[in-house]
């Protein structure tokens, strides 16, 4: 299934230099995990407080760039430079989960939205992160199924929040847009657990 995860090796070859130079000077993968995360608190909070001011939406998406790109870096450094740890493991799902949840809540604030849509999505963007880290659990892989991974998801709602600070995307339509995206992440839970039931069968893993 079509998904941006796909695109993470090109990603990381590109920040490889920038993760030796954070390894050199002495910094570590849990730190940047748990630095990720309460940076992503502070600016949902900041545009949930301030959520009249429209262009402050423009920090959602800006920090979701941001925010992949710390991601890949916390992975390799944990791979690449022997920082993997059990702790590492819970940090990295469980961060990924809070900060997901937090940047998308101040969406349920704008006039017009209702924010059952934005609440079924991060229920939904919850049970299908829990699918894939179950993966190992039955002897399969941590699956990264799409079409509405977590990278998928940063991009949609950086969409949004550069469309809402633009004044380009008429409110009225973000729930149309929380729609589309929840049934994407059924179809996402769906592949999932689809895909590694098929692992662990040894069957054929169509990607």
């Amino acid at each position: 299934m079509v998904s941006i995860y796909r695109l993470k090796p090109r990603f990381q070859r590109l920040l490889r230099p920038a993760v030796r130079c954070l390894f050199e000077h002495g910094i570590t993968a849990n730190q940047v995990t748990l630095s990720a995360c309460l940076a992503s608190l502070s600016i949902a909070a900041v545009v949930a407080i301030f959520a009249d001011q429209r262009w402050l939406f423009a920090l959602i998406p800006l920090w979701m760039l941001l925010r992949m790109a710390l991601n890949a870096v916390d992975g390799m450094l944990a791979r690449e430079f022997g920082q993997k740890s059990r702790l590492g493991a819970y940090l990295n799902e469980l961060t990924d989960v809070v900060a997901d949840s937090a940047l998308y809540l101040p969406f349920a604030l704008l006039p017009g939205v209702n924010p059952l849509w934005v609440g079924l999505v991060i229920l939904l963007a919850m049970i299908s992160e829990y699918a894939g880290a179950l993966g190992p659990m039955i002897g399969a892989s941590r699956r990264y199924d799409g079409p509405m991974g977590k990278s998928d998801r940063a991009l949609g709602f950086g969409v949004l929040g550069a469309g809402v600070a633009s004044g380009w995307l008429p409110l009225g339509w973000i729930d149309w847009s929380l729609m589309l995206i929840a049934v994407l992440l059924l179809a996402t839970l769906y592949n999932r657990i689809r895909q590694g039931l098929a692992e662990v069968a040894g069957q054929p893993v169509n990607e």
